[in-house]
Parts: structure tokens; sequence; C-alpha cells
């Protein structure tokens, strides 16, 4: 067959098998091997545990939890920062069934309240305060909404009356005798849900993607596969834990090979972070491309010694290829890695190798993980398009989430009736099997028939030197039904303005390419994650530029 006709579609053939047992099981066999290696490092708790120490909190706290009559399939949520007793309660979750859901440390009260409701907490673990938000005060105004809510445990050594602390949670673990846990585990299937974790709702309702032992605990083993990862390396995760990058990429890549994972500070924080790789070693360094970014231009970056740096993960949002060579040449990072997926896909589906070719690395996010397929769907028929066409990128494998937590219309919307789950990215295969993510079908822009994806425009301006950073979000035009418009952060010093930035573009790039609008900011709207919320973007052009009545506001 001909190479330009063979169709967009990948499948991940592995001499290495997955891996059939749960969390609790893997996380048993790592500390028998490994009891003495460094495990959790929490730089801004002064925390450290070995593999043996960390086995031991962790049979603590599920113990803890049998003690509360805590069942398998029972909901535990998290709400909090990043520290020690998070990482403790992922696995205890998973050592007892009970499936634990993530609550995001950015939500407000109705956000927490529909988290909650729908999923059916009925224990919560949480911070009292994070930074501006009273966690207690919030948590107060919604508890009586929420009936399966029965158990509070509260972080920290202010323990209001009616909830328990962490400490008197660790304590009942000596009502429970060691038997009974192994009696629970005994139950437990590796294909149980584990983990529920909201989407960021930008249209609607969030919806809770259930994940198994099965999906996170792969996933994260062959994404630390990815990074060459071994009992000698040193992570440093100044990612969320709530999300799958700090949990699923971060923890069980780490702990599924006997890496010590290095937290250095509660919420991302560029100089914690780089003192917590020079302190501690680090090895790998993950984050999304804003994180880098914010790390490469800080003003104390030349005094932290980062050559201990190997590998590392960028994910989240497409890098700029500028960002990723500096990230290379001036952080030591030379076997640095892209990761792409989404929460549904456990998350992971795609990852760059440590040793691919410089142009693969930095202008796509690599090959197919092991046991994954993937294709490549024209959006309207369905049919698989030829490779370098680009599509609907579609997954499936055992990466595949259980579905949306009792929503089985939402699930069937997503995950087709053959097993592919719809990611609404909008992908390119090439002929060596990379793949390219070129935007959203949401934020693709149709300029006068044109289409127009907002990522390779975003790709070239970033080539100019005043730019720091930039993103491209459609509005409606009355003429061309979309045009461009181009929200710019300048590097500190520059001073540049859009005619200067539309002058540079002409004779570059194509006309319909450069953006006719022009908005400079100091910063983007994002999620707690790093990721920006184009929609946002998108509702705030609209009104400035008093485009609702022009043409039809396309902000979803």
């Amino acid at each position: 067959m001909d190479l330009a006709s063979e169709p967009s579609y990948v499948h991940g053939a592995s001499p290495v098998p997955l891996l059939g047992e749960t969390i609790g099981q893997n996380l048993d066999r790592t500390a028998a091997r490994v009891p003495g290696n460094d495990a959790l490092v929490s730089v801004h708790q002064g925390v450290r545990m070995t593999y043996a120490e960390l086995h031991a909190a962790v049979e603590e706290v599920a113990r803890g939890l049998l003690a509360l009559g805590v069942e398998a399939g029972e909901r535990v949520g998290i709400w909090s920062p990043n520290n020690a007793e998070w990482v403790i309660l992922q696995y205890a979750t998973a050592k007892v069934g009970a499936i634990l859901v993530n609550v995001n440390p950015a939500y407000r009260t109705s956000e927490l309240a529909y988290a909650l409701g729908q999923s059916g907490v009925s224990t919560l673990v949480l911070a009292p305060r994070f930074r501006q938000a009273d966690y207690l005060d919030m948590l107060g105004q919604v508890a009586g909404d929420l009936p399966a809510l029965g158990r509070r445990v509260v972080l920290g050594p202010d323990v209001p009356a009616g909830a328990m602390g962490w400490d008197e949670l660790r304590e009942g673990a000596g009502r429970v005798p060691v038997e009974r846990l192994r009696e629970r585990e005994a139950l437990l299937q590796f294909d149980d849900p584990i983990n529920i974790q909201y989407t960021s709702g930008t249209t609607g309702f969030p919806k809770g993607a259930t994940l198994s032992h099965h999906n996170i605990l792969n996933n994260g083993f062959f994404i630390g596969e990815g990074c060459g990862y071994s009992e000698a390396d040193r992570v440093c995760i100044p990612v969320p834990l709530y999300h799958c990058f700090g949990m699923v990429l971060g923890n069980l890549a780490c702990t599924t090979h006997g890496a010590a994972m290095v937290y250095p500070a509660e919420a991302f924080d560029p100089e914690a972070t780089l003192a917590a790789v020079q302190a501690e070693r680090c090895t790998s360094l993950y984050g999304v491309p804003t994180m880098f970014i914010a790390e490469l231009e800080h003003p104390r970056f030349a005094d932290f010694d980062l050559r201990s740096l190997r590998t590392g993960i960028m994910a989240g949002s497409p890098c700029p290829v500028e960002v990723m060579k500096k990230v290379q040449a001036d952080m030591h990072m030379d076997e640095v890695t892209i990761c792409y997926g989404m929460t549904e896909t456990s998350p992971v589906s795609f990852q760059t190798g440590t040793d691919d070719p410089v142009d693969k690395r930095v202008a796509t996010v690599g090959k197919i993980h092991p046991h994954v397929e993937v294709k490549v769907i024209d959006p309207d028929s369905g049919r698989i398009v030829p490779r370098g066409a680009p599509g609907e990128l579609c997954t499936r494998g055992y990466v595949v989430m259980l579905g949306y937590w009792e929503n089985d219309e939402a699930t069937a919307d997503a995950i087709d009736r053959a097993g592919w789950m719809h990611t609404g990215d909008l992908a390119t295969l090439d002929d060596d099997g990379y793949a390219n993510i070129v935007g959203r079908i949401k934020d693709m822009v149709i300029r006068g028939g044109e289409n127009v994806y907002p990522r390779e425009v975003e790709e070239f301006l970033y080539q100019h030197p005043a730019v720091g950073d930039v993103q491209v979000v459609g509005v409606p035009d009355a003429r061309y039904g979309e045009e461009l418009c181009a929200w710019v952060r300048l590097r500190e010093g520059q001073e540049v303005g859009g005619d200067e930035l539309r002058e540079w573009c002409r004779g570059r790039i194509a006309s319909f390419k450069i953006p006719r609008y022009w908005k400079f900011v100091d910063e983007f709207p994002m999620t707690v994650t790093g990721k920006v919320q184009k929609f946002k973007m998108r509702e705030a052009s609209v009104a400035e530029l008093g485009l609702e009545t022009a043409a039809g506001t396309r902000t979803a």
C-alpha cells in the first residue's frame, strides 16, 4: 500500500505485559523490593519516608478507614493541596477498595457541593484552608445539602467540633487487626473502580471520569517505562496531586519503579521547584509548559544547580518548540518527554521517547503507548482519514475509563459501541506513527472557509523575540465568519504593539492566519493545573470587542 494512502491507525504492540494486580498489591511488591529507598519527600512539610515507612503509613491509614466502617466501593473525597497525607490516602483507599474522589483545590461552594453530592462522598479528608480559601467554612455552607457525607477528617492541628483529625484516623488502626485488611484486599479485583476525577466542565456540569486500578496502575507503569525510570530516579512533582498529572504520571510512575516522589511545595512555586531539584538531586522534573516558562524566566534561575536532571515530562497543553529547546539545553533535560492524553484515558496515550530525534521530540507528542490503539477520523463521517490528514483522535484499550460516574448518557456520547473514546482533539498521524495535536475541534477556527489551527499560529508567533507566551482564539466576524484574536504575554522589558506584530507576520505566514485582533496581558485564565482556558479568553474577547451582535458568538 502506498504510504500516502495508509490509514491513520496505530496499535502499541508490546512484549511487556500489562500488570494484572491492584495498586495495593503493586505497592507491596515495590516496598518488599526496595524497602530502604526514599519513597516520598514532601519538602515543605519536612517529611521524608522510605518505601518501608510509606508502606507502613499506607497500611495504618487503610486500617483506620476500616475502623471508620468504610466499605469497598464507598467514595472517600480528598480536598487538599499537595502534601504527604494526600499520597498516603491515595494508596490507602486503594488498599481497602474505596473510590478516591479528587476534589479540585480551586473549587468553591457550588462546585464543591456538586462534586461531593454527585459522587455521593461519605468521608471527606480536607485541609482546613488553602491560600485565601477557608475550606472548613465553605464545607459548612453546603454540608446540609449532602446527606451522604457522614465523616470529615481535617488535616492539621486545629480540628473543629464534629470532625476528626488525621492522627485520630491513624489511631483507629489499633482497633483493626492486619488480618482484616488482608481479608478486604483479597476481595478486590483490578477492574474495580478506584478513582473519580471531575473534568473541567467548560460546558455544562463537570463529569466524573471513573478509573480502575487497571487503568491508572498500568498507565503509571508505562509512563515510567517511557522515562526510563528505575529505583535510582528521583522525580520532582510540582503539579497538583488532584489531577492525573500528579497522582498517575507522578505517584504511580514512581511507585511502580521504586523511584522517589519529591513534592517541593503545596502548590506550584518556581523557586521552590528549582530549589527542590537542587537539594534532592532530582533526575526528573514535571510541569505544564507555563511552569517551565516560569522556571526558565525566574530571576534566580542561574543560581540553581540542575545538572542532576536527566528526563521529565511536559504535558497538559501544547509545548512551544522554543520552550522545549531551552528546557533541553538550559535545564539539562536531554531526555525530556512530551505526554499526551486526557483524564478519561488514564490519562496518557502518546509519549515521545527519550532517544527520539530532536525534531520528533519538539514537534510531536510521540508514538502510541504500549497496549493502546488510536485512530484519526473525519468528525462528520466517522471514517478513518489518511496519514497526515487532520481529524478527531479516538483512543481504545486498557486506558479507557469505566465511564462517567452515574451518567450513562454522557458515557455513551463519549465511548462508542466499538469501545473508542472520542477525545474531541484534532490530530494528525505521520508515516512513522508520531502524533501531532493541532487543536480542539471546538478551538479550530474557520475563517472565510479556511481551517485555521491556533496551535500553528501560536508556534509561529513564539519565534518573535518579544513574545514570552501567546494563545490564539477565534472570535465571530460578520464578513469571514470568524477572525483570529491573539492574547500575548511579552517578555520582561519588551515593548511591541499589535500593528508591529501584524507587520512582522506579513510574508511569513498566509494572510488568513494573521490575527486581526491583539490583546496584551500579564497572564492567561487558567485551571489550577495550568491549562489555559481558551473558552474564557474567547468570551472575554467577544465582550471587549463588542462582537456579540456582529455574528453568532462562538464561546463554547
